[in-house]
């Protein structure tokens, strides 16, 4: 009882460094002190070392240690805790070092794949700026043997072990010789069992370029972006991370997307629900913490069919519950594959809860679903 009490401090703790104000592209670290609740600076100046390392641990599975370390550090700096503003400065200097290793081996790869006729996309890796993904994704048209080649050749890349899941999903996970993070290839398909093939008709249009730390990198529009978080949180995991909070608050907040076309988009893919849903959450996880949710339009909030309510905070995670809900969003995507006549990808996609099953039983056997999910 004492670890779940210690794991939700942490994720309040953090939440509150994230969400206290609306989000904005820059740095976390920019923010006034003033700024942070007096609770919340009475919460970091109680900080032992130890409570710190439990901390930058939750931060780093939510991919929130920069955003969160950098005013952790401001703020332990200025009541005079030295030690743990040290360690603080330690984490945010480590996770930033990790992510200019792992951006120069991006920008190449990307480069390399583009000049062998391999354009990518870097799909969600990079949402979570000036926070980096665990692994690196990508997105591409092109012939999937095309990319294996080429990283095989260019970058002595190893093909990592595909999962059931991987091979229905169409995706490739590459071990990248000099490279801690897994490169993730993801070709001509998107969702658990590769079952969306219209939202990368539209990926592929709509992708623009961007620059982070010199490097440029070719990224989805907004709305493509929340569509891909949707599936991966909503339809895959069945959880929500604090960076995907932050990640689409700072899209709402800067009202950088255009609703009518996402309404358009997950409607078209059976996805429309599950994309109200996880930005109502998303809103009002956000209004607890700051007093205001994202800005949203009224054909969201109408089309949401549940909220933070639903939502459990378990194994470091904002868990979204399988029975009802997820089940009748997959229920609700799967009728619309079927309706639009897309027989091909309503059988992948009929082959989910099998396949979710054979992972939940190989986790409990051997404590790992690599296998399989």
């Amino acid at each position: 009882m004492e670890h779940v009490r210690d794991s939700t401090r942490n994720l309040q703790l953090l939440s509150e460094l994230l969400l206290h104000a609306p989000a904005s592209s820059e740095a976390s670290q920019s923010r006034s002190l003033e700024a942070y609740s007096s609770g919340t600076r009475e919460m970091v100046s109680g900080l032992s070392a130890r409570d710190l390392e439990d901390l930058r641990a939750l931060a780093m599975t939510n991919h929130v240690i920069i955003r969160s370390f950098a005013p952790l550090q401001q703020i332990l700096t200025a009541g005079g805790n030295s030690q743990t503003a040290v360690l603080a400065a330690t984490a945010v200097e480590q996770e930033t070092e990790r992510i200019h290793h792992a951006l120069r081996f991006l920008q190449r790869i990307c480069s390399d794949l583009e000049e062998a006729g391999c354009p990518v996309t870097v799909i969600k890796s990079l949402d979570h700026w000036p926070d980096l993904g665990s692994d690196l994704d990508l997105y591409t048209d092109a012939d999937a043997a095309k990319v294996v080649e080429v990283m095989g050749s260019r970058f002595k890349a190893k093909l990592a072990d595909r999962s059931w899941g991987d091979r229905l999903a169409n995706k490739w996970n590459f071990v990248v010789p000099g490279l801690p993070e897994l490169v993730e290839v993801h070709a001509g398909r998107l969702g658990q069992t590769g079952e969306q093939t219209a939202l990368t008709r539209s990926l592929a249009t709509r992708t623009r370029m961007a620059q982070m730390q010199g490097h440029l990198f070719r990224v989805p529009a907004p709305e493509d972006r929340i569509v891909i978080s949707t599936l991966q949180r909503m339809y895959r995991h069945f959880y929500i991370r604090l960076c995907d909070i932050v990640d689409n608050a700072r899209l709402l907040d800067e009202r950088l997307v255009d609703f009518e076309y996402l309404n358009s988009l997950g409607s078209a893919a059976g996805l429309w629900e599950g994309i109200a849903t996880y930005l109502r959450i998303i809103s009002e996880y956000v209004q607890a913490y700051r007093g205001t949710g994202v800005p949203l339009d009224p054909i969201v909030t109408g089309s949401a069919k549940f909220g933070t309510d639903q939502v459990r905070f378990r194994r470091d995670f904002l868990r979204v519950p399988i029975l009802p809900h997820s089940l009748n969003l997959y229920a609700s995507e799967l009728m619309t594959l079927l309706s639009k006549g897309e027989l091909r990808n309503s059988l992948r996609l009929s082959l989910l809860p099998g396949l979710a099953t054979a992972a939940a039983l190989e986790q409990k056997i051997t404590g790992s679903d690599k296998g399989i999910w």
